[in-house]
């Protein structure tokens, strides 16, 4: 059965954004139709937790098709309409395991033109790792900070640094980690001050967080 898909045109008027297409639960039918839809109007495609034989159809479909497998992304096309500022994302993460999450904010910003810079395995639990790069961290003007575990890096980032800080709690860790729950309860219940948190493993939102903070000051 076929049903009627509305992709949001007008968000880039209304918000500076463009809507993303969540892959997961959609048929490749589904995603065939929109990609097509979105193309049409010359806009970007940015697919979303989309699996490999998905992506294996669209990448058949279109020359233009970037497929990145550890962040499950698919990308169509190319954002005529990119910002213009120097604004800069550090996106911090605490081990390489956090790596899919920091790989999809960073494919949300590139899609943008926003200049960034993945800084990896800084987590607390050699916490002279992240001392070593603040000095180089400090240069960046919004911090996405991607963590699983008990979540610890955002509040230590919090403590040290001054910048509008986004905190990814991120579905690694054993038994209590509960996929991410600890992370989350524990980035919510931060003592660093500001700090805004997204939902478990929302790279993307956090991405687009930094949109938005960006878009006001420049």
């Amino acid at each position: 059965m076929n049903f009627d898909i509305r992709f949001d045109f007008q968000r880039r008027e209304r918000l500076g954004l463009i809507e993303a297409i969540w892959g997961q639960d959609k048929t490749i039918d589904q995603l065939k139709r929109l990609s097509e839809s979105v193309l049409s109007k010359n806009e970007v495609v940015f697919i979303t937790r989309i699996n490999n034989e998905k992506a294996i159809d669209l990448l058949a479909l279109h020359d233009d098709a970037r497929f990145y497998e550890e962040a499950k992304c698919l990308i169509i096309g190319e954002n005529q309409n990119k910002l213009n500022t120097s604004k800069k994302v550090a996106l911090i993460s605490g081990g390489s395991s956090d790596l899919p999450v920091t790989l999809e904010a960073k494919l949300a910003l590139e899609i943008y033109g926003v200049n960034c810079q993945s800084f990896i395995d800084v987590g607390v639990a050699g916490l002279h790792r992240l001392i070593s790069q603040l000095e180089e961290i400090n240069k960046y003007d919004v911090l996405i900070v991607c963590a699983g575990m008990e979540g610890a890096l955002a509040t230590v980032v919090g403590g040290l640094l001054a910048q509008p800080i986004i905190a990814v709690p991120v579905s690694v860790g054993y038994g209590v980690s509960r996929n991410g729950e600890s992370a989350l309860f524990s980035m919510l219940s931060s003592c660093s001050p500001g700090i805004t948190v997204m939902n478990i493993d929302n790279g993307y939102g956090a991405a687009m967080a930094a949109l938005r903070i960006i878009n006001t000051f420049s």
